[in-house]
C-alpha cells in the first residue's frame, strides 16, 4: 500500500477527505508529516483504522464509543469486552427507538384513518387545527 495523502485514503476506502481529516483531528488517525512539502501521509495502520471506524460507525458507534475501544487497544487491554458492551448497549437503544417508532406508525394510521372523510372546518375557540387537537385530546 505505501503512504497515502488524503485524497487517495479517502478514495480508497469510498469517504469524503473531510472524513479522513475529521478523524485525523480527533487523533484516530495519526499520519505523519512529509518534511519536504508539509502534507499528511497516512499508512497501513491509518488505513486499517479507517476501515474499523467506518465499519464500527455503520455497526451504530458513536463517535465517543470509538474513541473508547481506540483508547483500550492502545493500552494492550482487550477493546472486544467493550465493543461486546456496546453494541448491546446501542442494540437497547435501537430497540426502544424502533417501538416508539412503530407506536408513533399506529397513531399517525390511526389520524389518517380518522381524518379521511373529516371535512375541513375552521378551529373552534382556541383550537389551531381541530383534527390534530382533537385527535390528541380523544388519544390522552
Amino acid at each position: 500500500m505505501g503512504i497515502l495523502q488524503v485524497k487517495t485514503l479517502a478514495a480508497s476506502l469510498g469517504v469524503s477527505e473531510n472524513t479522513v481529516l475529521f478523524y485525523t483531528r480527533l487523533g484516530f488517525l495519526t499520519p505523519t508529516k512529509n518534511q519536504g512539502n508539509g502534507l499528511r501521509e497516512y499508512g497501513e495502520k491509518d488505513m486499517q483504522r479507517l476501515r474499523f471506524i467506518l465499519s464500527a460507525r455503520q455497526l451504530g458507534f458513536s463517535v465517543d464509543d470509538i474513541g473508547d475501544i481506540i483508547k483500550e487497544a492502545e493500552k494492550g487491554e482487550r477493546s472486544s469486552l467493550l465493543a461486546s458492551s456496546l453494541i448491546k448497549q446501542r442494540l437497547l437503544e435501537t430497540e426502544k427507538s424502533f417501538a416508539e417508532a412503530l407506536a408513533l406508525r399506529k397513531h399517525m394510521k390511526a389520524a389518517s384513518n380518522k381524518w379521511q372523510n373529516e371535512p375541513d372546518k375552521v378551529p373552534t375557540g382556541h383550537m389551531i387545527n381541530r383534527l390534530i387537537e382533537g385527535f390528541v385530546s380523544a388519544e390522552l
